[in-house]
């Protein structure tokens, strides 16, 4: 038997599973793990911070479909991943974390003033789907084989492994058994049963106004085409969870975008029939409930799921399903197919028109706008100018408060799975690491981040990451000096009347709001980047433009009408969200 540390253990079992690349900050307390990692070819890609570890690993496993690892050091790396670590719970990626931590004498429990040391596989159990601490060699394997089960069980979230850095590094004579994937986990996609497919089909087919509602399930199966297929099928329109846009093109007739809220609210409200796939219908699709989904008394409801404790959770249903959403739409499509002949399509075609009529409407009125050459510039102008100057399949990643609203607004999502952002935690500066690990995901391709400049500055060191790593992502910094959102709230509770009519109020008269100036340009020059400053919209695309012809990492400062960018579209809608439906 040869000599084997734990660390090697580990990182042996992540390259039976394929993975390519673990994320984080490298520590003598796992040195075992990491020299392991690149003696066997896995990249390690370490950033300046270990939150944005995990931000990187779960970017790069929604967009490429695998499984996403970041690592952090006991106590203080631990500490810091932490912040990470909920986000990506919170969103529903697919990441595994795997700790070090303090030797098994004096942690679990902590003997009493031991260095460096606190639960961390207590404190992380609560926010994830499952952690564990290995307490020795012995255990190892066989908690690792359950960690990566766990990370494919059910809807994707947080999987943690803490292992003792005397596990990690010490070297013990051991005959470790290195299994295949399929001889300790099911890699078949969960099958839904033949019987319920043949209902829904023939729900689906009868009704009057079906619908479809898509949420990150769809995105986690990659089952684009097959939901184009269904929904191309029924001529069914195709709403979407915020994090799920994109599933259907908006290119597609039977798409409704999300930021056309009031048009997803008559949707919903026609439905009689609702077919819910791979979502939990949380707050930010308004809980499911009226006045914003249809009367459940007069709305059939067909849920899918991979995790069935969501399954009728905040809606009645018709039909529980628990089954993978790809799969489950694979087999609803050739059930479909069948029944061709007997769906009246003409009645939903002439509905779908009117949706995409009251949709033109909306945008005709949004892109006026586009139309408002002052300077500082109009913000609406950034996302628009981006989707002309950046390739089709460029990664969009929006972070910050009014600037992720800005960017929704005028981006059309015209390729599937290529929005990233924390759109169900709204966490300020993930998108710093989202868009390394997105151009780590699809490397050659340039990543565009529209990021506001407070949520900017809460991780700007990851420029220089991003540029060590060779990452193409092009930061666009929204420069309005204040933390806008909230200054427009403290605006409406201080003074309503004063902004309604004046649309803003003086720096004395709101509380800590506002900002001093960063040239943004010239601290990304600092790290190695291209640096641009705009202010003129004329000068926008060209300035994006030489970012891209960079071809580099590049920061570009925008700087926006600070009153404009407060008053982002849709933020009525926003505050109504945050209220319990009175139906």
């Amino acid at each position: 038997m040869a000599e084997i540390s734990g660390g090697e253990v580990l990182a042996r079992m992540l390259q039976k599973e394929g993975v390519d690349k673990v994320f984080g900050i490298i520590d003598g307390t796992y040195f075992g793990f990491y020299e392991a990692l690149h003696r066997l070819g896995i990249e390690i890609v370490t950033p300046r911070h270990e939150t944005s570890a995990a931000h990187m690993a779960g970017a790069y496993a929604r967009l490429t479909g695998r499984l996403g690892v970041c690592m952090a050091s006991n106590g203080p790396g631990v500490a810091n991943l932490l912040p990470g670590l909920v986000v990506e719970q919170a969103e529903g990626n697919r990441v595994l974390a795997i700790t070090s931590a303090r030797r098994p004498g004096i942690m679990y429990p902590d003997r009493g003033g031991a260095y460096q040391c606190f639960d961390q596989s207590g404190v992380i159990g609560r926010i994830a789907k499952w952690s564990a601490a290995a307490a020795g060699f012995e255990r190892l394997p066989e908690l690792m084989r359950k960690a990566l089960r766990k990370c494919w069980q059910g809807r994707p979230g947080v999987v943690h492994l803490d292992v003792p850095e005397t596990v990690m590094n010490g070297k013990v004579k051991a005959g470790v058994a290195f299994l295949e994937p399929w001889q300790y986990r099911v890699l078949a996609p969960l099958e839904p049963p033949a019987e319920q497919v043949a209902r829904v089909a023939e729900l689906l087919a009868a009704a009057h106004a079906p619908m479809i509602h898509a949420g990150s399930g769809v995105v986690h199966a990659g089952a684009f085409a097959a939901l184009a297929r269904v929904a191309e099928l029924l001529q069914a329109p195709v709403t979407t969870s915020w994090a799920a846009r994109g599933a259907l093109p908006e290119t597609s007739p039977l798409a409704i975008p999300m930021p056309h809220v009031k048009v997803n609210h008559k949707v919903r409200n026609d439905a009689d029939v609702a077919l819910i796939l791979g979502s939990r219908l949380g707050e930010t699709d308004w809980w499911g409930k009226p006045p914003y989904w249809r009367d459940p008394a007069l709305q059939k409801t067909i849920q899918v799921d991979v995790d069935g404790d969501i399954l009728g959770l905040n809606k009645p249903l018709e039909l529980a399903v628990q089954a993978d959403a790809g799969r489950f739409l694979e087999l609803l499509g050739d059930a479909l197919e069948s029944r061709r002949g007997g769906i009246d399509l003409e009645a939903r075609r002439a509905r779908n028109a009117g949706y995409a009529k009251a949709m033109a409407e909306d945008r005709a009125g949004w892109d006026k706008a586009l139309a408002d050459m002052a300077t500082p510039m109009h913000p609406a102008h950034i996302a628009a100018a981006c989707d002309e100057v950046f390739p089709k399949d460029a990664v969009l990643v929006a972070d910050g408060g009014n600037a992720t609203i800005w960017a929704m607004f005028y981006h059309q999502a015209n390729l599937p799975n290529r929005i990233v952002s924390t759109f169900k935690f709204g966490m300020l500066g993930a998108g710093m690491a989202q868009a390394v690990g997105a151009a780590l995901a699809l490397p050659g391709k340039p990543v565009c981040c529209i990021i506001g400049d407070g949520a900017f500055g809460f991780h700007p060191q990851e420029v220089e990451t991003a540029v060590r790593n060779k990452a193409q992502v092009i930061y666009i910094v929204l420069c309005d000096k204040q933390w806008g959102m909230v200054k427009m709230n403290q605006q409406f509770m201080l003074r309503p009347f004063k902004t309604l009519l004046f649309r803003q109020l003086g720096p004395e008269e709101t509380i800590k709001a506002d900002l001093g100036e960063i040239a943004y340009d010239k601290l990304g020059e600092s790290m190695g980047a291209h640096g641009e400053r705009v202010a003129d919209p004329k000068e926008l695309k060209p300035a994006l433009r030489r970012a891209l012809q960079s071809g580099k990492c590049a920061v570009v400062h925008v700087d926006v009408d600070p009153v404009k960018h407060m008053w982002a579209p849709g933020l009525m809608h926003f505050k109504k969200m945050h209220e319990e439906p009175k139906g």
